[in-house]
């Protein structure tokens, strides 16, 4: 113990930086258990879907193109304020999907704020999706509109 004193005597800067990373990383802890789950593994996801989630691509449609998690919606950043698309979103879980999973945190909580409960991001994005070895679809596939 009496160590441990001379250490913290003699180093009273990396005792500080300590104390401080520690302190930093509960407190990140105690916000992200008190908001709920807002994210996803890809494994995870792949179960919501199968439960009929809907699943929002937040990528550009040439990315979207490239590549996209199958029958996911293309909707960018711009145009997700719409106010009839939320509504229609209200009754199924939905999940938000971007490059690496930055922005769909954001998405997230303001679908939460919008009223969706079941809202959730893919934790790591498409990267991660793609790292998992999980089927995607390349080109934009449409579903035909029936007359």
């Amino acid at each position: 113990m009496e160590q441990y004193l001379e250490f913290t005597a003699n180093h009273p800067l990396l005792v500080s930086a300590l104390t401080l990373s520690f302190l930093l990383l509960v407190f990140t802890e105690i916000r992200r258990k008190t908001r709920g789950v807002l994210t996803l593994e890809p494994q995870e996801a792949v179960k919501l879907i199968n439960a009929d989630a809907v699943v929002i691509d937040l990528r550009s449609p040439e990315a979207f193109a490239r590549g996209h998690i199958v029958n996911a919606r293309n909707v960018p950043l711009d145009t997700l304020d719409d106010g009839t698309m939320l509504e229609k979103l209200r009754s199924k879980p939905v999940i938000a999907v971007c490059d690496s999973g930055m922005s769909s945190g954001r998405v997230v909580e303001k679908l939460r704020k919008a009223g969706i409960d079941k809202a959730f991001g893919l934790r790591g994005g498409m990267a991660a999706w793609n790292q998992a070895s999980l089927p995607v679809v390349t080109g934009k596939k449409t579903k035909k509109k029936k007359k």
